[in-house]
């Protein structure tokens, strides 16, 4: 083979070739789209710091599977794979090494480690001082079923209305979790809406805090909460495992996880595993998980209406369990006699712990010597709680 033929062949088998020659007839435009896409992820991850662990990986799985011959993720595969016609051998045989990622997310091993982790940096001390937390956190889910009907009348199906709902949770892991089981060709663009909505949520929240109530009620300064002795601490993960199990078994690796983590925390006697849990498996994890979820953005999947729906459904998902959050909060502190402060209700919603600052935040600017954020901390982390039941839910309803 002379020097002519082979430039030929490498230029035959090159992506450029893939993308100039099929520009029109296959769709190659597509793949300069997503190029794209993949890098203006990276500039809202590297320059904005929009959840920036998650975004620059997601934005590096999205580009590796839209860059033509790098067969790193095959689409067809796990369409076969869910049809029952190939099983975990022939992905690991024939499947690249994004398709061998993404094993772990289909089989739920990544959003359970990182609730193990989560767990481990949680301290659930500010809910156990307030049980009434619960109540907010599970006001705060109101976005998650009333979105779920939102997508159920733009045409969806059920799974998939269940997937697009859940991001109203606020929860990245929960979220990808149930897109996996209930509708894996949706989860590119549901884990995008669901990590940049967190990442916006001093955006989104204060408008509907300042609108839903009055200077007065966001001045409120709540009492010192009580402390909570350490035994508490150690038994609630314990019986919250027990009981929320029991009640939904399909919650059983989210909140088992969770719940573990926070236990190897709290029990004073495996600090190593709680700090490997916090750090080392959280990081490895998190690559894994990013580079496989992006790289589900295939063209074909991601370049259609229903990605546009399931933006606008995101963001209205959001606001709907801020809402939720907030009426409940205030009917609280009507029932209080004004002891309980409105704003900690948008703290329902999981996203720990940006929500509880966005409300602080909102109290001090009505009463500079207000201090919130422990308050809010509890109905935080019961949103943890409340999306994970969600969660355990509809997959209980829609799940094979």
């Amino acid at each position: 083979m002379n020097i002519g033929e082979t430039l030929l062949k490498l230029w035959n088998e090159s992506g450029f070739n893939a993308i100039i020659s099929g520009f029109l007839a296959d769709g190659g435009w597509k793949s300069l789209v997503m190029i794209a896409i993949a890098c203006v992820m990276f500039y809202l991850g590297i320059v904005k710091k929009f959840e920036p662990l998650l975004m620059v990986g997601l934005a590096a799985g999205c580009l590796l599977t839209n860059l033509p011959g790098a067969n790193l993720y095959h689409s067809e595969l796990w369409t076969a794979f869910m049809a029952g016609e190939i099983g975990f051998g022939d992905i690991l045989h024939d499947g690249g090494l994004l398709d061998i990622f993404y094993i772990g997310v289909k089989t739920g091993v990544y959003p359970c480690l990182i609730f193990l982790g989560v767990g481990a940096m949680t301290d659930f001390g500010p809910l156990l001082s307030n049980p009434k937390s619960l109540l907010l956190g599970a006001a705060a889910q109101m976005g998650v079923f009333l979105a779920f009907f939102g997508a159920t009348l733009l045409g969806f199906t059920g799974p998939e209305a269940a997937s697009i709902g859940i991001i109203g949770g606020a929860d990245g892991p929960t979220a990808i979790l149930t897109t996996s089981r209930l509708a894996p060709q949706l989860l590119g663009p549901i884990a995008i809406a669901a990590y940049t909505y967190m990442a916006l949520i001093p955006l989104i929240q204060p408008p509907f805090m300042k609108l839903l109530t009055t200077k007065k009620e966001r001045a409120i300064k709540m009492e010192q909460t009580r402390t909570v002795s350490k035994t508490e601490k150690i038994v609630f993960p314990i019986v919250v495992t027990i009981f929320v199990v029991l009640l939904l078994p399909d919650t059983a690796a989210l909140i088992g996880c969770l719940m573990l983590g926070n236990l190897l925390k709290e029990c004073g006697v495996t600090d190593r595993l709680s700090d490997t849990a916090q750090n080392a498996l959280m990081n490895i994890v998190t690559i894994l998980l990013s580079l496989s979820v992006g790289a589900t953005m295939v063209a074909e999947n991601f370049l259609a209406l229903e990605t546009f729906y399931i933006i606008v459904l995101g963001v209205v998902a959001f606001i709907l369990s801020t809402v939720g959050g907030l009426l409940v909060g205030k009917l609280m502190c009507w029932l209080s006699g004004g002891k309980i402060n409105p704003l900690i209700g948008a703290a329902g919603v999981s996203a720990v712990p940006m929500a509880a600052r966005v409300a602080n935040t909102e109290g001090q600017k009505a009463n500079p010597a207000n201090f919130l954020l422990m308050h809010a901390m509890g109905p935080n982390v019961a949103g943890v709680i409340g999306s994970a039941i969600a969660a355990g839910f509809l997959l209980k309803v829609f799940g094979a």
